[in-house]
């Protein structure tokens, strides 16, 4: 078949464009897949016995306690009033120890998106309080943090314990 003239050369060339595009639709969906930042970072999430408040002023005073700074609380709900917009009560608590957090950011930088760590405590429709967090480790192990794995198995184990000690009644 020659190119460049008769009817099917409309034919040709749009077969070529939709082979070309299932190429490029392809590398992108392989290289996506094994791109590490699209990693689901683990999320431990623990029943409350305590009001959101509570559970997050107990969390907050057990930091306190180990010399662990807080550095916000947001209050969603209320964040949430202000603007006419009703949510059951959700709290997030920012909080982290620089001596540490500094480690991992010297390794990689980018981790500091993840830094200083989080925990979220809110009430689901059912009344149940619930605390969320995301393990350190799985954080590290997204952003390519390997250098400091005996940094990262403490927070691991320092953030599980203190999770622990919050929603005990």
């Amino acid at each position: 078949m020659a190119y460049g003239h008769g009817k099917d050369q409309g034919n040709t060339l749009m077969d070529r464009f939709m082979l070309m595009s299932r190429l490029v639709v392809s590398v992108l969906l392989a290289f996506l897949a094994v791109s590490s930042p699209l990693m689901a970072a683990e999320l431990v999430t623990k029943e409350s016995p305590h009001s959101v408040g509570e559970t997050l002023d107990r969390l907050e005073a057990l930091l306190d306690q180990k010399g662990i700074g807080v550095m916000a609380r947001i209050d969603h709900a209320a964040n949430a009033e202000r603007v006419g917009l009703e949510l059951a009560p959700s709290q997030l608590l920012l909080f982290g120890d620089p001596a540490n957090g500094t480690l991992l950011m010297q390794e990689e930088a980018v981790i500091g998106i993840d830094l200083p760590m989080k925990a979220l405590a809110w009430e689901d429709e059912d009344g149940v309080v619930w605390l969320a967090y995301v393990v350190p480790s799985s954080i590290a192990e997204e952003r390519g943090v390997t250098g400091v794995p005996d940094t990262v198995s403490a927070m691991d184990a320092g953030l599980n314990k203190l999770t622990d000690a919050v929603i005990a009644p």
